[in-house]
């Protein structure tokens, strides 16, 4: 009577577990297991000696597994894990500064972005920047926002970007520019 029961649990398994049934039809030695055959009671055959079908999952591992999943991920994909930490010396090399937005414009054929023209005092950059979503173009006139003044230009299918300037987000309509108190003046250094 169990072995029937273990054969029509496997039946209904089969088709979202097909390993795990394959190992049940093995330890029952009953060939292939078919609805036709249901309701016969399996009689006059040999168990095979018993083995786990399945083992319990082990914490240890989940865990393990969850952080190499979380390594591999960039740090935007969880908000609250903390990017690896970086030396002085490195976080030196960026260049980062107040600019002053002196045109924004949408970018035909492109969703997302707008095409910024940023006066960072002695000179001019233009930013294609992913915020559509959350800003209108006149919102952007004249505000304050912190730009990496010393990104390499990227060539991208709407035009060159010279520099990146800085939001929080989620990369979709929920961003924020970072921006300055009053008093700062386009081109000064951020420290």
């Amino acid at each position: 009577q169990g072995l029937n029961l273990y054969r029509l649990l496997a039946l209904y398994l089969k088709p979202v577990l097909p390993a795990l049934a394959a190992r049940s039809e093995a330890w029952l030695d009953a060939g292939e297991l078919a609805w036709t055959a249901a309701p016969e009671p399996l009689l006059d055959r040999a168990v095979r000696p018993f083995a786990p079908l399945l083992t319990r999952i082990d914490p240890k591992q989940v865990k393990a597994m969850t952080e190499e999943a979380r390594a591999g991920a960039e740090p935007a994909a969880d908000a609250g894990a903390a990017a690896p930490p970086v030396s002085y010396e490195d976080f030196a090399k960026l260049d980062l500064r107040v600019a002053r937005v002196a045109r924004a414009e949408t970018v035909e054929g492109a969703d997302r972005l707008l095409r910024l023209e940023l006066d960072l005092g002695a000179a001019r950059r233009q930013v294609l920047a992913g915020i559509r979503g959350a800003y209108a173009p006149e919102e952007l006139q004249d505000r304050l926002v912190i730009v990496v003044a010393n990104l390499e230009p990227k060539k991208m299918r709407f035009g060159t970007s010279e520099g990146m300037i800085l939001a929080a987000g989620d990369d979709g309509e929920r961003v924020a520019l970072l921006t300055v108190d009053a008093g700062a003046a386009p081109g000064q250094r951020v420290r």
